[in-house]
């Protein structure tokens, strides 16, 4: 009877005797041996234990990650065959709505620039320069903005007679450079100039912005309103570029439209959706939504509103805003009267200094004053037409 020592530390006999031999890598081999069942402390471990609890959740994890596999890929297999199928109208999609939240930050500092030329924020020309008899004023306006004006005034003896212009200006630069288009109202067509500087421009407090302008020229028209010595039927709402869609806003809103004798806007655009379509000839662009841009400035909407006389001038040789774009405000200007008066040689901010620039002006003017003294009633059913 052999003994042989287990791992446990018992020995066990086996039923027949067998030789043990030891190799080199002390590996044991069997010759001639019987096979037996060999207890040792290992059994003695309880067949229930905690081990099999841990298998049934190890199991069923198991289970619901499988599941859940399933399912995502069964998700992301559905997400890539709609992006195979549909990718560039979702690329599209995503590229136009970053598109129009850039188009939509960058929008003021496209438009307006009250730095150019440099320095136009420190230094401002002074009206004296042109012989001009002028005050410099500031206004306060309806949201608390401090803005910068020239008052330029005719002598003592006819400021009350004369009409008095609100002058708004373009997007760039400051008021004092447009003392000299001021001084051929001043000089040629006998009037009073309030020379208005918007909020962010010149010597003006603020930042410039859709609804600020339009605040800025309420705040010009209440100042002329409230000021004693000036013939409050005769205002005149005078605007370039950028200040036509401000004049065109501002005569377009009854309560302040009813105190404008007449309206003259030059070289001005329908809106700010459709000069950047213009300007920037790209597909993208066009399919931008008005709401993309953050000024807008509607004056096509805007100008079926305007009741008062409107005299539309526009230069032939604009590079900047199409001449088209006149010609349909003046279309689509709901006022009675209105002229259409176009330079064959007139650019974007010269059309000013076009030969018979200021007759066309005195004759529209003195046209609606002549009809408002014979009529004394405004505006008059018999008077009603265009005039061209």
């Amino acid at each position: 009877m052999a003994k042989l020592k287990t791992d446990a530390g018992s020995f066990v006999a086996t039923k027949e005797p067998f030789p043990i031999r030891c190799d080199k890598n002390d590996s044991f081999r069997l010759q001639n041996s019987t096979a037996v069942e060999i207890p040792t402390e290992v059994s003695k471990i309880p067949k229930k234990t905690g081990f099999r609890d841990i298998k049934i959740v190890s199991n069923l994890a198991l289970f619901i990650i499988m599941k859940c596999w399933m399912t995502c890929s069964a998700a992301v297999f559905v997400i890539f065959v709609i992006y195979w199928c549909y990718g560039s109208l979702i690329a599209l999609v995503l590229f136009l709505f970053a598109l129009s939240g850039l188009v939509f930050q960058i929008g003021d500092f496209l438009l307006y620039h009250p730095n150019q030329p440099p320095q136009s924020r420190l230094y401002v020309p002074l009206p004296s320069l042109f012989g001009l008899p002028a005050e410099s004023i500031f206004l306060k306006t309806a949201d608390d903005v401090k803005i910068h004006a020239f008052f330029i005034k005719q002598d003592t003896s006819i400021i009350g007679q004369v009409p008095t212009v609100l002058y708004l200006h373009g997007n760039a630069g400051n008021i004092g450079h447009r003392l000299p288009n001021a001084q051929g109202f001043f000089q040629y067509c006998g009037c009073n100039v309030l020379l208005l500087e918007y909020r962010g421009y010149g010597h003006s407090e603020g930042t410039p912005s859709e609804e600020g302008l339009y605040l800025d020229a309420q705040a010009g028209l209440q100042y002329l309103l409230q000021v004693s010595y000036i013939d409050k039927s005769k205002i005149i709402v005078f605007g370039r570029s950028l200040g036509g869609a401000v004049a065109i806003d501002l005569v377009s809103r009854p309560r302040f439209g009813k105190y404008v004798l007449v309206l003259i806007v030059e070289n001005t655009f329908t809106s700010i959706p459709d000069i950047a379509k213009e300007m920037f000839n790209w597909k993208i662009v066009k399919c931008l939504p008005v709401w993309a841009f953050k000024n807008q400035f509607l004056s096509l909407k805007k100008i079926k509103k305007v009741k008062r006389p409107t005299l539309f001038i526009s230069g032939e040789a604009d590079l900047l805003i199409p001449p088209h774009m006149m010609k349909l405000l003046c279309q689509m200007c709901g006022s009675p009267l209105k002229r259409f008066q176009s330079f064959q040689y007139g650019t974007h901010n010269e059309t000013w200094q076009c030969k018979g620039y200021y007759r066309a002006i005195n004759i529209f003017i003195d046209d609606i004053m002549l009809a408002q003294q014979e009529m004394q009633l405004w505006p008059s059913k018999a008077f009603e037409g265009e005039i061209y």
